[in-house]
């Protein structure tokens, strides 16, 4: 039998040590704790970007098996990308849980229907044609259509997109007007329904399926066969499934078929970064959880880890379409952050003349950022369309600062890393006698054969790149040594893992990246640009959901940023040109409200950075802040004359800043805001919340 495919006779459970069950527990905050708790029955986590959803469901499998409530090869943990299935494995290796099943919905459903195709259908399973764009072009032929690039690519969507909503050719015209999906490529949707139903048959004459043929196949014969269905449930009793905003009507259908009757599912997700609903997933089932599972729980994980609190500030008042009565009005089912970080540098916000500025300044901030101590790889540029790196691209390469766009070629595709991975096995397999045991050491003594050193070569382009790739897998070498221990061949093994799911090292240098793609990751420092309107929005949405997407879009660019935030877009796109662009309708109250041709306005030119603090503040917070900043200035001068004391030696106008912006709500958020130190605030801290409780009700 395939180790990978379900087993009659489970493993017994792994044993962690005594007491380990309580001390994972103690690892975690209030709320992650709860859902850790939670072993039995439905849960539903609702959890805000940055706020240890991997982490609470990780534990929550490893209290599990330390606890005996689960057995490893019971559990199957769910995601969406082959790199954060991956991501998941390793954490729970390093809990000491390395047995469970942590994969894509594809890469479960796969190996289920290879294993089974022989016994349901029999003989081998068809090939997978790894892109629908031959199979659409001979279809769109047959209709006299145009077959190219952007057409095919269109109509390649449009397929997916029923498959993935389980529509058929022949109601699909219906759906797809219902959807508002009409016109695709110039084409009316009855047209399309046809080329769906070609591409059904071509894929038939030539005997090969495709990627949602493997989740549609193994769905059906979960039907047919409830021996086989049977066998699975007794495999997998309990699920969890991460990114659950994202799931597809195909995806739950497989979903209920591994569950059964049974309710052992744990499900995480976050409505303020569905961000996929064109492809057809939908964040209905998260947020009908309850309704479809009677009794389930709900937690919220609100505690932002990620980000500072001007950051946190910031996305929930992108997020929010508006105020009411001094609160955010936040869509249903999302989740409001509650900044953990100490305060943070100002949110900085650019205009510029043209794109060709835009990418000057792009390279000024990375400049500024990196004297201030900030890796390149904890920098990223994140735009809305891909066509906008190009620009990027060269303001970056006349500066000699290295990138790397992701989407691009991928890591373990890399000749350099190939030849690596093949050193580093060849000296575990040959090489024992010579090897000290220190895995960062003879991971450096066998890539020096390959080129690396110590320090980077002063070369840039090929021989940079090539310095980064290897260095990038000493890095790793280091991290594994220093989390888990690891020998040269369980190195190789990590590698040979992550190079399966392309789930890369960290490479020094600055990543470009869309937003789309940007979603699961995280930088020191964000510059995200093009944040105008026909860009974010983008033009082509059109009715209110496409608007709310980009809303989400541009909230999941924000909390990408863990301290360093800068947003900027260009008035024109080329020099010269109109000045005809706007900021984006999402930063309405928060973009400066003043800003002249040409300048950006937090780079403080031609004022001292405390003045230009206080400008930036003035320009760019909302009137609810301002107000609130105003009323905590009259307490302070109230409190500094009972004392007798100068007003600034109670508070700074900066920290005074600093809360008007977090709105803090308890003393343990007030504590790591700058400038109130321990003193201070059991002096004064029960008078600054009340006066925000007074002046920002329901914050």
């Amino acid at each position: 039998m395939s180790p990978t495919a379900p087993r009659p006779a489970p493993d017994p459970p792994i044993t962690l040590g005594p007491g380990q069950a309580a001390r994972l527990l103690d690892a975690l905050d209030p709320d992650q704790r709860e859902v850790a708790e939670h072993l039995e029955g439905p849960l539903c986590v609702l959890a805000g970007a940055g706020t240890g959803k991997t982490r609470a469901i990780t534990y929550r499998i490893a209290h599990g098996v330390a606890s005996g409530a689960y057995q490893t090869t019971q559990v199957l943990a769910v995601t969406f990308t082959s790199r954060a299935a991956g991501e998941m494995r390793s954490r729970l290796a390093d809990l000491g849980v390395p047995g469970v099943q942590a994969r894509t919905f594809h890469s479960a459903a796969l190996r289920q229907l290879t294993y089974f195709w022989p016994t349901a259908i029999g003989g081998r399973r068809p090939e997978i044609q790894p892109g629908k764009a031959p199979l659409v072009g001979a279809a769109a032929r047959r209709l006299g259509l145009a077959t190219d690039r952007a057409t095919l690519r269109d109509l390649a969507a449009e397929v997916e997109w029923a498959k993935v909503t389980l529509t058929l050719p022949e109601d699909y015209a219906q759906a797809a007007i219902a959807a508002g999906r009409t016109g695709v490529a110039g084409i009316e949707p009855a047209t399309v329904a046809q080329v769906l139903a070609l591409y059904e048959k071509a894929k038939t004459e030539r005997g090969v399926i495709d990627f949602e043929d493997v989740l549609l196949l193994q769905i059906g014969i979960l039907l047919d066969r409830e021996d086989i269905a049977s066998q699975v449930r007794s495999q997998y009793k309990h699920f969890v499934v991460d990114e659950y905003q994202d799931v597809s009507p195909l995806q739950q259908r497989l979903l209920d078929l591994w569950l059964g009757r049974r309710r052992q599912l744990c499900v995480v997700g976050d409505v303020s970064q569905t961000i996929y609903s064109f492809t057809g997933a939908t964040p209905d089932y998260l947020t009908g959880f309850t309704s479809r599972y009677q009794g389930a729980r709900t937690v919220r994980l609100t505690r932002d880890y990620r980000s500072t609190p001007q950051v946190v500030s910031l996305a929930n008042q992108v997020l929010a379409r508006s105020r009411r009565g001094g609160a955010l009005r936040l869509p249903t089912g999302a989740v409001e952050l509650v900044a953990q970080r100490p305060s943070g540098p100002a949110v900085r916000f650019e205009a510029h003349d043209d794109d060709v500025s835009e990418a000057q300044g792009v390279v000024t901030q990375v400049q500024r950022l990196r004297s201030a101590g900030v890796p390149l790889s904890e920098i990223a540029v994140l735009y809305r369309t891909n066509s906008q790196s190009e620009v990027i691209e060269q303001a970056l390469a006349s500066a000699g600062i290295g990138y790397l766009v992701r989407g691009g070629e991928r890591f373990f595709e890399r000749q350099e890393v190939k030849r690596a991975m093949v050193s580093i096995l060849g000296a575990a397999r040959t090489e024992k006698e010579s090897l000290t045991g220190d895995l960062g050491a003879d991971v450096r003594m066998v890539l020096s054969r390959e080129g690396w050193s110590q320090e980077p070569p002063a070369q840039r382009g090929a021989v940079r790149e090539r310095w980064d790739s290897l260095n990038a897998i000493v890095a790793l070498a280091d991290d594994l040594a220093q989390t888990r221990g690891a020998s040269m061949e369980a190195f190789h093994t990590e590698l040979r893992e992550r190079a399966d799911v392309q789930n890369a090292p960290t490479v020094e240098g600055v990543t470009l990246s869309s937003l789309h793609a940007a979603k699961g990751l995280e930088w020191d420092a964000v510059l995200l640009i093009g944040a105008c309107e026909g860009l974010l929005p983008i033009s082509l949405a059109e009715g209110a959901a496409a608007i709310e997407e980009e809303r989400r879009l541009l909230y999941v660019g924000v909390t990408r940023a863990r301290e360093h935030l800068v947003i900027s877009y260009a008035r024109a796109r080329n020099a010269g040109g109109r000045a005809s662009r706007k900021p984006s309708r999402f930063l309405e109250g928060l973009w400066p409200k003043a800003e002249a041709p040409g300048t950006a306005r937090a780079t403080g030119k031609g004022r001292t950075g405390a003045k230009q603090a206080a400008a930036d503040f003035e320009a760019s917070a909302d009137p609810a802040t301002l107000a609130l900043f105003e009323e905590l200035r009259a307490w302070r001068a109230v409190a500094a004359k009972e004392r007798s004391r100068p007003a600034y030696t109670v508070f700074a106008d900066a920290t005074l800043r600093d809360i008007a912006t977090v709105k803090p709500t308890s003393l343990p958020q007030l504590s790591l805001i700058r400038g109130v130190g321990a003193v201070k605030l059991q002096e004064y801290g029960g008078q600054v919340l009340a006066v925000v409780r007074a002046t920002a009700p329901g914050e």
